[in-house]
């Protein structure tokens, strides 16, 4: 079973609604998420959670920050942007084997996955279909 984890900054957001979309589609994948500069336990944001629920999918969530234990677990790191994954390098060079951005991974246009954080609902909607759609992605090129 592959183990994937999900990178952003604060993990309320993006990667744990990557995490959860991953484990929805695909029961074969072992998916975890964390957060650069993330608080030990916080929730998932509000306005994540319910995108989430729009679309059948209930995820428990607690903040993890990201700790090079944490990155051992992982076979592919994949982070929500560019700056991410050069941080994560920059600190643990021998990661660099297994660290991508998502978009670079899926080769989707473009190295970063939009960040809702502060807007709206429909901009976490917005987030939700492009993370969807690069998990999409993800599931052809693992296979």
């Amino acid at each position: 079973m592959k183990k994937i984890l999900f990178i952003c900054t604060g993990n309320t957001c993006r990667s744990p609604m990557a995490e959860a979309i991953a484990r929805k589609l695909d029961k074969n994948l072992e998916v975890k998420s964390a957060g650069l500069f993330a608080v030990q336990g916080s929730d998932i944001s509000p306005f994540a959670k319910e995108v989430l629920q729009e679309n059948d999918i209930v995820h428990q969530h607690q903040s993890t920050p990201f700790t090079k234990e944490v990155a051992d677990w992982a076979d592919l790191i994949l982070t929500m942007t560019k700056s991410h994954k050069d941080y994560i390098v920059g600190q643990y060079p021998d990661l660099q084997y297994k660290v991508f951005s998502l978009k670079e991974f899926v080769k989707a246009d473009g190295m970063d996955v939009s960040d809702p954080y502060g807007g709206s609902i429909d901009t976490y909607r917005r987030t939700y279909q492009e993370l969807y759609n690069l998990i999409t992605k993800l599931e052809d090129k693992l296979y």
